[in-house]
Formats: C-alpha cells, sequence, structure tokens
C-alpha cells in the first residue's frame, strides 16, 4: 500500500506570514509608512525654514534700498529748497555791487564839506542836509534788503571780512587792530559783498594768546617727574 504524502500548504494570509521576530507583515509596512512620513515632514520643515529664511532676506534688503532711495529724495528736496532760498536771498547781489560805488560818492561828498564850512555857507549846509537825507534813505533800503556795513574800526582785523591796505605805527593799540577805513565794506545777510579797506595799528602790544608755553606757566600745569 502506497504512503500517503502530505503535501505542505502555504498560507496566503499575511496575518499568519510572521518573521523571525513574530512580527506580522502589516506591522512592518506600518512602521516603515511611520518612519517615512517623518522624514519627509523632517525635510518639508527644512525645506519651509530655508525658503522663509531666504524671503527675509530678501525683504529686509528690499527695505534697505527703499530707505535709502527716499533718503536721497529727501536730500535732493532739501537741496533744491536750499538753493531756491538763496536764489532769493541773494538774487539782488549784482544790484547790490552796482550800487555800492553811490554810497561811497556820497559818503566822500559828506567828508569834503566840514562843519566850520557848513556853518559859513547857507548852500553848502543845505546841499550837505539834502545829501544827508539821500544817504540814510539808501543805508535803509540796504538794511531792507538785507545789506548790512561790515564794522571794522576797533575790531581785529578779520581777512574774511578786512583787506588791510597799510601799517599805522600806534604803541598804545593793540597790534593786528583796525585803526582806519578808508573804503567801507559790506555784506549781504552772511555773504560778502566787498571786504573794507582798512589801516591797521603796529607796534602795540599783542594780543594775548594760550600757548602752550603760557599753559606751563600754571602751577596746575607742571610736569611731574616720577621715579622708576
Amino acid at each position: 500500500m502506497a504512503d500517503e504524502r502530505q503535501e505542505p500548504t502555504l498560507d496566503l494570509n499575511p496575518s499568519t506570514d510572521r518573521n523571525p521576530n513574530d512580527t506580522g507583515v502589516e506591522d512592518m509596512m506600518s512602521s516603515l509608512d511611520t518612519a517615512l512620513g517623518e522624514t519627509l515632514a523632517a525635510e518639508d520643515g527644512s525645506i519651509a525654514s530655508a525658503v522663509e529664511e531666504a524671503l527675509r532676506a530678501e525683504l529686509a534688503q528690499q527695505k534697505d534700498q527703499v530707505l535709502r532711495a527716499l533718503a536721497e529724495v529727501e536730500n535732493v528736496r532739501r537741496r533744491l529748497e536750499r538753493e531756491k532760498q538763496d536764489a532769493t536771498k541773494f538774487a539782488v547781489s549784482a544790484f547790490a555791487k552796482a550800487v555800492l560805488p553811490v554810497a561811497d560818492n556820497l559818503d566822500r561828498a559828506l567828508q569834503s564839506a566840514p562843519e566850520e564850512a557848513r556853518a559859513a555857507n547857507e548852500s553848502l549846509k543845505n546841499l550837505c542836509i539834502g545829501l544827508e537825507m539821500t544817504q540814510n534813505e539808501l543805508k535803509t533800503a540796504f538794511e531792507r534788503n538785507g545789506i548790512k556795513m561790515i564794522e571794522a574800526v576797533g575790531k581785529k582785523l578779520d581777512p574774511n571780512l578786512h583787506q588791510a591796505m597799510f601799517e599805522v605805527e600806534d604803541p598804545s593799540v593793540t597790534a593786528g587792530t583796525v585803526v582806519q577805513v578808508i573804503q567801507q565794506g559790506y555784506v549781504l545777510h552772511e555773504r560778502l559783498l566787498r571786504p573794507a579797506m582798512v589801516g591797521v595799528a603796529k607796534g602795540g602790544p599783542k594780543e594775548a594768546s594760550t600757548s602752550l608755553g603760557a599753559a606751563n606757566e600754571n602751577p596746575a600745569a607742571k610736569k611731574i617727574d616720577i621715579e622708576l
């Protein structure tokens, strides 16, 4: 009698297919899906973070460029406004320079008629009164338009305002002091129209200066020797 052999059977049910660690296929696939999802999520988070950082940097750069452009526009606006104001303030500059000789001639005419001559001649006196009135009107017009006479006599020589023409020996006056004016100087607002032509004193005491030697004379400024 032939031996009855039993053929091995294969269980196609995945739930019964076990690995050596007794872990089901479904459990293995679920673990793989979970690990893959976590990896993709981590990669998506890194990409999103990098994109966000790049966008922030680009935004900061664009903001800086806009601020620079606005600052440049504001600077141009202020410069144009200042140039407009200067053009208005100094529009009479050429006309003022042309009128200054008239003021000089009026001054010379009055100086050429001393008080004694005026007292002796009624016509000359009346003429001088008319010249003085004209001179005062001219000074008022100058002041109304920002033209002022430079103060010179008794002032220290200022190369920005005075032009020294000669020196006068005067030991009683500090050297470098203006003692005589040959021709009056004028400024238009803060801008020089014409320097004053002046004579400067010499031979007098020099102006006190705060030199290093004077500072050394101060006991508080004496050098302290330190023994090593």
